[in-house]
């Protein structure tokens, strides 16, 4: 269906000079053996009803078989990005977007889900340019909303129709017009082809947004030319983003204001029956749109940025190839490590080098790209350490565009300066220290220190949660001090964060009474007691010398006997995989697959126990694909399904390393860096076998846990059962 949905969009929009008959008869005993012979006819007979022929569909089709076989050698065709995207099962949207990318376009349903989309849904208000992915509250983004109707009334989606595949997005609507679109990092590309019977106009909406929109406009400055800002904002309601943007029709177009603030544009002299529009958002300064100009905008076509956004997410999901499994779940696998990669998001480039800061003024990206969009209290769990173990070249520039924040302004959530849409910036320095231990350049490193005292020194201490992830904190900076040659600071910043810790575990989590599993006991933040007592991993000796070992390890047992892990927040994501450090590191495996693949029970949603305990798989190929409830969390959720199926996670970040277990598929390969490592089983025959011994090319480790640096080496990991 997916490669469908390619050829649909590649054949439906080549108008040649070929006679209707030959090409469409050629087309057809092409197309015939891959099942698609129905829809060359149908566009056909469109096409001929306006008096239009097609661009050798013939040779189009030829071209097409010859993507199709590529494609099936490759991964994007087993990402199915309706995972997740009904109801509240997981927020997520299947927009058209590439790696990093500002764009993401995709309808927004009515009434709308938090990310705009929800697949069961069909009626929709518009097709907006940007949102985040299952950031939770009432989502971000949602702008410049475009609706192909004279009316905007009771228009809906033709759910037989629509199609989405990384880079792309098609579907029918209910009044005929076809909607077709891709996108680069800053530029969004939309085709809409109207009925012969049907007046061209679309209906722009510049006040559109998910949350609060502080101020907004468009104005037509060009016969085919408009261009607009929004500041509105951020999600839940901390900060605001500044959008800059222009529209570039390939028609002219005339644009008038109506009722609700909508701007409407119409295209008296269009010869052919579609209009193809191009948005270009800035880098927060309305200057930067002057940058690029309308040549390079119209430089490629449709189908050629289409083709390369396609090849990015296969370049990019390529580096990790996984054998064994069910398809299900290797479309799981894809889809997750496809959702890691939409943000942050690539601010500047080549052609935009100057961005709003959070200090609210102009800055320049010297020598390196700048990005933006953070939701690090969800996403420095999981999805930063993967994304500097695969994408370690992008990695350095992320990275020195976090640093700068703490020069230019950081809070807790959102600045009202944000270039982009955003969440928030806890454990910042968690992130970086990690990196840093990966091997990345961080060259303004030392320059954000300062503020990463600052920040410390003003972290709150108010509920027991906020006093354990301080302590955290605390430990990350003692160990960037030290990295950073800072001796006294590192000793300093150790042990205010060993003080904070002692004074809260014992009283708050030690003892372990019937109040525990009560979400936000105490003052706690979408958890409960039992869930937050492992909140802070790199103390788990001193947890140990406060019960001793066998208790606190009796006490994890105990911990999933019970049911009470929580799957559907971040705060516990990473006690699965506790066990190793307990000297249980067999049981890992054992808890772990259960969560992703069988039907368990689950007593607690994103934010409060559910009313009646909900039995299911937590991940599903499905679009109601998580449990109800749970959140996405811009890619943290993905890339924890990502290192659970390849038998390494990052239990405490900062460390660089990565405990060891049972994974998911049979052979998994790895590229990290240059070199690759290759992830084998030897002598698994069932699914709850005990892991027995973990090796390092031929010579078996100590613990099953194993360094980054040593992965960087390349090699091969074998697990023997």
């Amino acid at each position: 269906m997916r490669k469908d949905a390619f050829f649909l969009g590649k054949t439906y929009f080549c108008i040649v000079k070929y006679p209707l008959h030959v090409a469409m008869r050629a087309a057809c005993e092409v197309f015939s053996a891959i099942g698609l012979a129905k829809v060359i006819h149908d566009i056909s007979m469109r096409m001929a009803a306006k008096g239009l022929s097609i661009v050798g569909v013939a040779l189009a089709a030829m071209l097409l078989q010859g993507n199709a076989k590529a494609s099936a050698q490759g991964v994007l065709d087993k990402v199915n990005l309706y995972i997740g995207t009904a109801n509240d099962y997981g927020q997520m949207t299947p927009g058209a977007t590439v790696p990093y990318g500002q764009i993401q376009v995709c309808p927004d349903s009515k009434p709308r889900q938090h990310p705009g989309y929800d697949y069961e849904e069909s009626r929709i208000s518009g097709f907006s340019i940007n949102r985040l992915s299952g950031v939770g509250g009432s989502g971000c983004g949602g702008n410049v909303s475009i609706m192909p109707d004279a009316t905007g009334e009771d228009v809906r989606l033709d759910k037989r129709t629509e199609q989405a595949a990384p880079g792309y997005y098609s579907v029918r609507l209910n009044n005929g017009v076809w909607f077709t679109a891709t996108a680069d990092r800053r530029m969004a590309v939309e085709r809409f082809s109207f009925p012969s019977t049907m007046q061209a106009v679309l209906l722009v909406n510049p006040g559109s947004a998910f949350d609060r929109v502080h101020s907004s406009s468009l104005r037509q400055t060009g016969d085919r030319v408009a261009q607009g800002m929004a500041v509105c904002s951020n999600t839940c309601g901390h900060g605001s983003y500044h959008l800059h943007y222009r529209i570039y029709s390939s028609a002219p177009f005339v644009m008038d204001g109506i009722q609700g603030g909508r701007m409407r544009m119409t295209f008296p002299n269009l010869s052919a029956r579609y209009v193809e529009l191009r948005i270009v958002v800035s880098t927060g300064l309305e200057s930067e749109l002057d940058a690029m100009p309308a040549e390079k905008v119209w430089r490629e076509d449709f189908l050629d940025i289409r083709e390369k956004a396609s090849q990015e997410w296969e370049e990019l999901l390529s580096r990790i190839r996984v054998e064994g499994g069910t398809p299900d779940q290797q479309a799981i696998f894809y889809t997750s490590l496809y959702r890691v990669f939409h943000s942050p998001f690539q601010v500047t480039d080549d052609d935009m080098v100057n961005y709003l800061g959070t200090d609210g003024k102009p800055h320049r990206a010297e020598g390196f790209t700048y990005y933006s969009s953070w939701s690090l209290w969800d996403t420095y769990r999981t999805k930063f350490p993967l994304i500097t173990m695969l994408d370690p070249l992008r990695s350095s520039d992320i990275m020195r565009s976090l640093a700068t924040l703490y020069v230019t302004g950081k809070k807790d959530w959102s600045t009202p300066y944000e270039c982009v849409p955003t969440v928030r910036t806890e454990h910042a320095i968690a992130t970086l220290l990690d990196a840093y231990r990966q091997g990345i350049g961080i060259p303004n490193l030392a320059e954000a220190y300062p503020g990463m005292v600052k920040e410390v020194e003003r972290l709150g201490l108010k509920s027991p949660d906020q006093c354990l992830e301080a302590a955290g904190d605390f430990w990350a900076l003692g160990q960037l001090a030290g990295e950073l040659g800072f001796g006294e600071d590192a000793a300093r910043w150790t042990a205010r964060g060993e003080e904070i810790f002692d004074s809260i575990w014992p009283r708050e989590f030690m003892e372990i009474d019937s109040t525990y599993t009560k979400m936000r006991g105490n003052g706690l933040y979408q958890g409960t007691r039992w869930q937050y007592r492992w909140g802070a991993p790199m103390y788990l000796c001193r947890m140990e010398g406060m019960t001793g070992r066998a208790e606190l390890a009796s006490q994890l047992t105990r911990f999933f006997d019970e049911e009470l892990y929580n799957q559907g927040n971040e705060p516990d994501i990473h006690v699965p995989f506790l066990f190793g450090r307990l000297g249980m590191p067999w049981k890992t495996g054992l808890v772990v697959r259960p969560l992703q693949t069988e039907s368990v029970t689950h007593r607690y949603g994103g934010n409060d126990a559910y009313r009646t305990p909900w039995k299911g798989c937590a991940f599903a190929n499905a679009p109601r694909g998580y449990c109800p409830e749970m959140d996405e969390d811009d890619g943290a959720m993905s890339a924890w399904y990502v290192f659970a199926s390849i038998g390494l996670y990052p239990v405490v970040v900062g460390e660089a390393s990565y405990e060891v277990f049972s994974p998911l598929f049979d052979s998994v390969d790895i590229r990290v860096g240059e070199r690759t490592v290759k992830v084998r089983t030897v002598g698994r025959t069932s699914a709850g076998q005990r892991l027995r011994r973990v090796c390092w090319n031929g010579k078996t480790l100590k613990e099953f846990r194993i360094t980054h640096a040593l992965l960087k080496e390349g090699g091969e990991l074998t697990l023997v059962y």
